[in-house]
């Protein structure tokens, strides 16, 4: 009886590795919209790209990219800002865009025969002022946390997208924070991870965004948390942006059209 057992358990454990296949449903592709404009300090801001895609089913290892799409930015003073695609990539780039703080600026894409549109305004973005590393207790004993410094704008509302890429890790992190409780003062980002070493690179970011971005990466972070590691978890709801199909709109796309300063800076752990 032992031995039919065990073979009964080798048998089960072996059609576990049986690779499975679920029926999913696939929703008609949607356009896929990265169109972030950042003006990184120091630079002119001239260079910038905007890139299409479209949505595809789960089993796909492809992403397909969109070709063929006339895609401009627009300044309230009607100048024009042509993004022409390197060909066949989706990616659409210009290199004499002018950036001005608190200047409107509308993007429009046509594409397939449907028209995009979204008007955004160019925000300020506080400069990354010091970094500080020190030694707290973590859940599994002493963790490093870098700190990095920005000051805030008094006389304004202002919120923030904070970003860090840690050279030991294949993705970047993220996190929303608003200037509610810290108006005019010294505000701060920080980053801890009880792997992090002397020697890791951090790559801190910083950028200005309207109050509509931070609840769009708020409702975003959440979502992306919420699976909990697994591949069948269902987002709370679709998260749409501020881009509007003017020819139909309920074929909304995905993304956000956004523009703002960026500063950055690299800090070596020690």
């Amino acid at each position: 009886m032992k031995n039919i057992i065990y073979i009964l358990t080798l048998l089960f454990f072996a059609s576990c590795e049986d690779k499975v296949n679920i029926d999913l449903d696939t929703a008609n592709p949607k356009l896929v919209i990265d169109a972030n404009i950042l003006w990184q300090k120091g630079t002119i801001g001239n260079d910038q790209k905007i890139k299409l895609t479209l949505t595809t089913d789960y089993y796909s290892n492809t992403i397909p990219v969109v070709s063929g799409a006339v895609v401009f930015v627009k300044n309230s003073s009607d100048t024009v800002f042509n993004f022409l695609e390197i060909p066949n990539t989706g990616e659409y780039v210009c290199s004499n865009f002018v950036p001005v703080i608190n200047e409107n600026y509308t993007l429009t894409i046509q594409y397939s025969g449907q028209t995009y549109t979204s008007t955004e305004k160019l925000l300020a973005t506080p400069t990354i002022d010091s970094t500080q590393q020190t030694t707290v207790q973590g859940f599994g004993g002493d963790e490093i946390q870098v700190k990095f410094f920005y000051q805030d704008n008094g006389l304004e509302d202002n919120n923030y997208l904070i970003g860090v890429k840690n050279s030991e890790k294949l993705l970047p992190e993220f996190g929303v924070i608003k200037d509610e409780f810290f108006q005019g003062n010294q505000m701060f980002g920080f980053y801890t991870d009880s792997d992090l070493k002397s020697g890791d690179v951090l790559s801190f970011s910083l950028k200005g965004i309207s109050i509509r971005y931070f609840n769009y990466m708020n409702k975003l972070l959440n979502i992306a948390g919420s699976a909990g590691g697994s591949p069948f978890a269902t987002p709370p709801a679709t998260l749409r942006g501020n881009i509007i199909n003017q020819s139909n709109q309920d074929n909304y796309p995905l993304g956000y059209f956004h523009l703002s300063e960026i500063d950055t800076l690299n800090y070596t752990v020690q």
